[in-house]
């Protein structure tokens, strides 16, 4: 796949866009925001977004933001009201929200963003980067390989790796077998643990902690919302933790190999401001995706589990 990467433009210069570009100034845009779930890095990415539409056309926007509180179920009801308010764009935020945005409306603009991987998330036959239609977005998609050779970095004497995540989110299993599959290669003895939700969480990721050398989370929502009981769970076991995103990890990870999430946000904002604005034809609108990852430690975890972290890590920053 080819990715498209984005470069962040200062505030200044989108200011001076908007004098420019922007029309005129009676006219008003209302964005529709169904967030999955409330947790650090899809909130960072709505934050983005935001901010970039506003900096761009101030009070020219207007933001109808609403959050489906990890129910899938929810997101159809939330959509369908944007559809039916006649909002100017819809922003699905995670892949939940993305899919119920796509089925209810072919006509309004919807963008995505963390969303893992969009070939995955709307069933799409031979994804070449552009979803089509009206949809269009950024996605959150770290080098799986270089995570699974983080694994292999920090934890070569290692043997077993549980990867945990939720069976009811997509890009998880994709991420889960692309992992998988480069960690095998590797040598080491892969098995997954998926839980449906949140109500079957705890004993799955106990099962996991006791048959584990090491946990693998992927990008995934259900998990990030429930970070402090996989921590606390595997942490009686002092089986370490890498995470697919810096949210987690903080709470109960050793290390990841992340994004910034308001980067990504930000970008899907430009984006957003193309098509309203500049009237850019979404059909033709490549995915984005980040243009850097950073290889981040949880100090006071790799302490007390004894984890040894090379010099090109940085540390997170304590919650």
């Amino acid at each position: 796949m080819k990715k498209q990467f984005w470069t962040l433009l200062p505030a200044a210069a989108l200011l001076a866009g908007s004098l420019g570009m922007a029309g005129s100034a009676e006219e008003t845009y209302t964005i529709g925001i169904c967030q999955f779930v409330q947790h650090e890095a899809l909130d960072a990415a709505t934050q983005g977004f935001k901010d970039a539409l506003t900096e761009r056309l101030g009070d020219q926007v207007t933001f109808d933001e609403q959050n489906a509180q990890g129910d899938a179920y929810t997101c159809p009801t939330i959509v369908n009201g944007f559809v039916s308010a006649g909002v100017d764009l819809i922003l699905a935020n995670a892949t939940p929200a993305l899919q119920a945005a796509a089925t209810a409306t072919g006509e309004i603009p919807i963008l995505g963003t963390s969303v893992t991987e969009y070939g995955v998330a709307l069933d799409l036959d031979d994804f070449d980067g552009v979803a089509g239609g009206n949809i269009s977005g950024t996605s959150d998609l770290a080098p799986l390989e270089e995570q699974a050779a983080m694994i292999e970095t920090l934890f070569p004497d290692k043997e077993s790796v549980g990867l945990l995540y939720c069976s009811a989110e997509p890009n998880s299993q994709y991420q889960v077998d692309v992992v998988t599959e480069e960690l095998e290669a590797r040598g080491y003895t892969c098995k997954s643990y998926s839980f449906s939700d949140s109500n079957d969480i705890s004993s799955v990721v106990t099962t996991a902690a006791s048959e584990s050398d090491v946990i693998y989370i992927p990008t995934d929502n259900t998990a990030a919302s429930n970070a402090e009981l996989i921590g606390n769970i595997c942490g009686t076991e002092d089986v370490p933790i890498i995470t697919g995103e810096e949210g987690p990890c903080k709470i109960c990870g050793t290390a990841t190999l992340s994004i910034s999430y308001y980067d990504l946000g930000y970008a899907t904002g430009e984006m957003a401001a193309r098509i309203l604005v500049d009237g850019e034809d979404i059909s033709q609108m490549p995915i984005e995706y980040a243009p850097a990852f950073t290889k981040k430690y949880n100090k006071e975890i790799c302490e007390r589990l004894g984890v040894e972290i090379p010099d090109d890590y940085v540390e997170l920053e304590a919650e």
